[in-house]
């Protein structure tokens, strides 16, 4: 059983008479939302499919932390935005003049590439909520509730408390009216009142029933937040999972101050970007964004590879070699019959195709990236070029991949980009045995042979220039063969598929080039 599906037959078994299952995720806007961040959406995303599939009406939110406070500025945002460390994300300006706000530019951008994958949750902004006061009586009731809060919080704690520090502990973060920065300390509370000063100078007493400027620090908003919406279920990092996590002390701050139960929780694990070994992190700025993944990978591939792995397993996502291998390993399981699927990968496809009624007809990537280099890019080419090998595809359907793998190629791996010999390699030729020699003028005649063949005759025929009995000689034969004709057509000893080189060269160019 694919992990979504236990997941949502467990929620159906807790909740048996509930009419909408309520499923969440959020993310705070500190910069471009990457792909480590895209696991606590999709996660959420799969589970409603679920949901939907086994006949239960779903509601999926999305909260916006953008009343959170800016800690830090990533690497793509000027040094200046310093300034504003301490402000919340919606106060601060666009830091590249094309929004309302620096929240704004970066929940924009993260939700239209959400939209490429059909995941169209109902996004909720705290900022707005926090302002319009739906969170205030909640509020009041944390900071009524202050030591009680403060006694839960330290069970999880290392230091040892003090009386002193519980006398003053407030559950709340403030932001002045004149700074509009969280440089604030509060003096006291008493009778809804609270008082407080900023390092700026300000001081004030607000009724916390009328406050706008209020926000409930995150174990205790996250809490709070699962009893207002009706959460039942929502995923959270590894880093909020564990023994003293921010989920375990945010159940209790549920069930002990608010009398709700926490939801269903399934943790994830990070992705990672290959070869840095580095944690993705929007404020820091180390990150691969969904629409820079996109360049390279289609949608359904990326859902894919998200669905495959259970969430709390980690795992990479390449920009190299693994692309192919990614490409490769979702056509193998697209094109086989549903019949043959494990439970688990055929689910993991019916998620990734989810976003459109039907995934059309789709040229395989590996050809592709073959092909391009060979046709001078020419997209009309690589569909003629396909054609010829019996794979016919319009050239809508054969346009996006060409741009994926021309991106990928220039952008990621430019040794892959082989180009045709102008002319013949006399010096390498010399170089060949005269048993070499000999399997060349074969493969030539072939060529020259003016018979039909299928692809899969043609290698037969190849197969056969250089046969002996021997399997293992004949293999390293087979192996030394197109070696040598790689290198003399486009100066490299691997390439692509001996029928696929015929069809992107031509007979004539590649006659021309080995015949000596």
């Amino acid at each position: 059983m694919h992990w979504a599906y236990r997941i949502a037959e467990e929620l159906i078994r807790q909740h048996p008479d509930r009419e909408t299952f309520v499923c969440a995720s959020g993310i705070s806007p500190s910069g471009s939302v990457h792909i480590g961040n895209f696991r606590e959406v999709v996660t959420t995303f799969f589970v409603v499919k679920a949901l939907q599939q086994l006949g239960k009406k779903t509601r999926f939110i999305f909260s916006w932390d953008d009343f959170d406070r800016f800690r830090k500025v990533p690497k793509n945002v000027d040094p200046s935005f310093e300034q504003y460390i301490g402000m919340p994300y919606s106060k601060i300006p666009c830091p590249f003049g094309c929004h309302d706000s620096y929240a704004q530019h970066f929940e924009k951008e993260f939700e239209q590439s959400l939209e490429t994958f059909g995941i169209v949750p109902e996004f909720i902004y705290q900022s707005k909520e926090y302002r319009s006061k739906r969170y205030n009586t909640h509020i009041l009731l944390a900071l009524e509730e202050r030591k009680q809060i403060y006694d839960i919080l330290m069970t999880y704690k290392t230091g040892e408390s003090s009386e002193k520090e519980r006398e003053n502990f407030y559950p709340v973060n403030v932001y002045c009216e004149v700074c509009q920065k969280d440089t604030v300390k509060v003096t006291g509370f008493h009778d809804r009142t609270l008082n407080y000063t900023c390092s700026c100078g300000h001081s004030n007493s607000v009724d916390v029933l009328e406050a706008t400027n209020m926000k409930l620090n995150w174990k205790i908003d996250w809490p709070m937040r699962w009893m207002v919406e009706g959460v039942v279920f929502e995923p959270g990092g590894r880093d909020h999972s564990s023994e003293t996590g921010s989920y375990r002390v945010s159940k209790e701050v549920a069930m002990k101050i608010f009398n709700h139960q926490a939801p269903q929780y399934e943790p994830y694990d990070f992705i990672r970007i290959k070869g840095t070994g580095e944690k993705m992190s929007s404020s820091s700025g180390n990150n691969i964004t969904p629409g820079e993944l996109f360049e390279v990978y289609s949608p359904e591939v990326i859902l894919f590879m998200f669905a495959k792995y259970q969430p709390d397993a980690a795992f990479h996502i390449g920009l190299d070699e693994d692309v192919i291998r990614n490409y490769t390993e979702y056509e193998r399981f697209r094109n086989t019959d549903s019949v043959q699927l494990k439970e688990e990968i055929k689910a993991a496809l019916d998620f990734s195709s989810s976003f459109t009624n039907k995934i059309g007809q789709t040229a395989k990537f590996g050809q592709v990236v073959s092909i391009l280099p060979m046709v001078n890019f020419d997209k009309t080419l690589v569909r003629e070029v396909l054609n010829r090998t019996g794979e016919v595809y319009s050239l809508e359907e054969v346009q996006p991949v060409c741009e994926r793998a021309e991106y990928w190629l220039r952008n990621w791996c430019p040794e892959k980009i082989l180009q045709m010999n102008e002319r013949r390699n006399f010096e390498y030729y010399e170089k060949l045995s005269n048993v070499e020699k000999k399997w060349l003028k074969g493969f030539v005649e072939l060529l020259k042979d003016g018979s039909e063949r299928t692809d899969v005759e043609l290698m037969q025929n190849v197969y056969d220039i250089c046969h002996v009995d021997d399997p293992k000689v004949k293999r390293n034969n087979q192996k030394r063969l197109f070696s040598i004709i790689y290198q003399l057509v486009l100066n490299n000893s691997s390439g692509p598929r001996i029928p696929l080189l015929v069809h992107s060269i031509g007979r004539e160019r590649l006659i021309r080039l080995l015949s000596f």
